[in-house]
């Protein structure tokens, strides 16, 4: 099974519940990424800083972001999970960030009730409580900082409405869309 290609990127579209795939658990720095060749997880790189993630970090399935990845997500969790773990979440909001010439938006989602109701009260960015806002984006905002020769321009341009994390995943599945079409029509 492809983690990106086999999963649908929602659970319920109408109620905006999406799939979410761990790479990193919460209180991490191992930095785990999907490999797109092997379909496997693979040990990407650990964090050069003395930092973790504050949250799970993951990916939608059959979406496409600008850097040519799926779509981000900080998944906030009472626990940490595991890599490959399969979590249904609804976005709150999105923090927008960049690195080099890459926009690289990450979503922020919550597990639904379900999978954990200590989540239920939350359904904005403005919901949540403002020290994890500032760990979110001091994470982004440092995290590559002792990576010099990679990420030489790394930007946190702040949070963003549900709406727009929305906009952005409706976005990115249509990217990922097209990119699979014009692949199929490259191989025909």
């Amino acid at each position: 099974m492809n983690l990106i290609h086999d999963i649908p990127a929602f659970v319920d579209q109408k109620k905006w519940y999406i799939n979410v795939i761990v790479d990193v658990p919460k209180w991490s720095n191992n930095k785990y990424e999907y490999d797109h060749k092997l379909w496997c997880f693979r040990l990407d790189r650990v964090i050069h800083s003395s930092m973790y993630y504050p949250v799970d970090y993951g990916f939608i399935p059959q979406t496409l972001s600008l850097d040519w990845d799926p779509c981000d997500v900080c998944l906030l969790v009472t626990n940490p999970t595991f890599p490959w773990c399969l979590i249904k979440a609804r976005p709150i909001g999105m923090l927008y960030t960049s690195d080099n010439a890459w926009e690289d938006p990450k979503i922020i989602a919550v597990p639904i009730s379900p999978v954990d109701p200590r989540w239920d009260e939350i359904h904005h960015i403005d919901d949540l409580w403002h020290h994890m806002k500032e760990e979110l984006f001091t994470i982004f905002k440092q995290i590559k900082f002792l990576e010099h020769e990679k990420y030489d321009k790394v930007e946190v341009k702040g949070f963003w409405s549900v709406l727009e994390a929305q906009q952005e995943i409706i976005t990115s599945i249509e990217r990922y869309k097209n990119s699979r079409e014009s692949d199929l029509q490259n191989i025909n």
